[in-house]
């Protein structure tokens, strides 16, 4: 039985008639972890246990809930038992987004029709794999069918970036662009800033903060260079702003690279350093993405065998709204404020960055702070819905810049349609409620400038 028919998440016909008129629009992805070699390279996708379950840690962290065993997950386990694995998980995510995601994934790829159970397992695997080999699918074929026009991947301060210009040339009908991902400036007092420093050391003599800065700006110099026109960095559970001057936080960098920085020293050099390359990046015209609330240290066993980045993450406190505005206040106050896109990942910090969208307007500048989309554990229906009402009660839903993926897996391009489909839905019952008038060109120009126009706009 078909699950995913034409009224899929479409409350009313405004609705449908709404995502006809948008679900073939480009794509503009402005945050993904998409590898830009595997683009460059145009790399064969494998199989669909590659492609669908191994390189995605959200649906890593379902099968961790349902009792898979990390072997079937992370492990050593073949393709085919991971894929099974995954099987069994999927129709116990019934309410969980994961439900309609995979669905999606598999009918808008491969034209399957029916959610993923134990019992078609096998059969479904085998017909994937078979397009796979038959069509000869690959990064970029895959990404061509969602038809994407732009993708901004997350890159390392070190990375070479010239590899974007070579994805793009390969990929033909898209451009992939470098943005920057600053994790390993601000990992002072870790093992891995050592390792990172000694790798930056190769090219620049970074001494002291002066030193470390203008090795900074020289890179963000060959990111411009690159075409990058983003920055990522993360503001975790607990974050805290504390100004501080040139002359002390050079010293805490003298500290540091001893290995002798106290916690509280640390907090101050990474608001000085924030604040530098804010400026930076205003001065180069680059958007200032802060992803705000997320708790990764959780558990260390889970960390140790999955790395990084796999899918054990919670929810941290609330944003420190004190320390985010005196943040912005001070690179304001430089005269260099570019624009910014917050994210949280804490729902209860949605109304405040909804309101903190009209506290530092510039004349002539539209939306310049963006409450960004539904990120991580919120982008699901009611998450996204909450977005919504949030953004148009307070601030301009009319001016949001739209859904990105955050994801390292190519199908997740999917979540774009997700997206269109719930933002047709809430237009359309506004329409039914009064809410809005029953004027086609108004309600589709409204959902055009939502799904595509106002990132390629606003960002680019």
């Amino acid at each position: 039985m078909k699950f995913l028919t034409e009224k899929f998440l479409l409350s009313n016909d405004v609705a449908v008639d709404l995502f006809r008129k948008v679900k073939a629009l480009p794509i503009v992805d402005y945050h993904n972890h998409l590898d830009p070699s595997a683009i460059a390279e145009d790399r064969p996708v494998g199989s669909i246990a590659r492609l669908m379950v191994t390189s995605d840690p959200y649906k890593h962290r379902a099968m961790r809930i349902a009792g898979i065993p990390e072997r079937e997950i992370s492990g050593g386990a073949s393709d085919a038992e991971k894929f099974a694995a995954w099987a069994r998980t999927c129709p116990q995510t019934w309410g969980n987004p994961l439900f309609h995601w995979s669905a999606m994934e598999l009918r808008n790829v491969f034209g399957i029709d029916d959610v993923l159970t134990p019992e078609n397992a096998q059969q479904i695997m085998q017909k994937c794999d078979d397009l796979i080999a038959e069509k000869s699918m690959t990064t970029n074929s895959i990404l061509r069918g969602w038809n994407v026009e732009k993708l901004c991947t997350s890159d390392d301060l070190l990375d070479d970036v010239s590899v974007h210009k070579a994805a793009t040339a390969k990929a033909k009908t898209f451009t992939v662009m470098p943005s920057l991902r600053a994790d390993s400036i601000f990992a002072f007092g870790t093992a891995g800033f050592a390792k990172w420093l000694e790798k930056m050391r190769k090219t620049f003599a970074v001494e002291n903060l002066a030193g470390y800065m203008e090795a900074l700006r020289a890179r963000l110099d060959a990111f411009s260079d690159a075409s990058c026109r983003l920055a990522d960095h993360s503001l975790d559970n607990g974050w805290a702003y504390v100004p501080t001057d040139f002359g002390e936080a050079e010293k805490i960098f003298a500290k540091v690279l001893d290995n002798a920085a106290s916690a509280e020293e640390i907090v101050k050099l990474k608001s000085h350093v924030l604040k530098e390359l804010a400026f930076e990046y205003g001065r180069r015209g680059w958007v200032l993405q802060l992803h705000i609330g997320a708790e990764r240290f959780t558990s260390s066993r889970l960390r140790a065998l999955a790395g990084p980045a796999g899918g054990y993450a919670t929810i941290g406190k609330a944003c420190d709204i004190t320390s985010l505005v005196r943040f912005i206040d001070d690179v304001e106050k430089s005269g260099s404020l570019g624009k910014i896109i917050l994210y949280t990942l804490n729902p209860a910090d949605n109304q405040a960055l909804s309101v903190l969208t009209g506290s530092f307007s510039q004349d002539g500048v539209w939306a310049k702070i963006q409450f960004g989309p539904a990120w991580w554990y919120n982008d699901h229906l009611d998450g996204i819905r909450a977005h919504f009402r949030s953004l148009e009660s307070f601030g301009l839903l009319s001016k949001f810049v739209g859904m990105t993926t955050d994801s390292r897996s190519i199908l997740s391009f999917s979540r774009h349609e997700y997206f269109r489909r719930i933002l047709c839905a809430h237009i359309g019952e506004k329409v039914e409620n009064g809410e809005l008038p029953a004027d086609p060109a108004f309600l589709e120009r409204a959902a055009a400038d939502i799904s595509y126009n106002n990132a390629k706009n606003w960002i680019f």
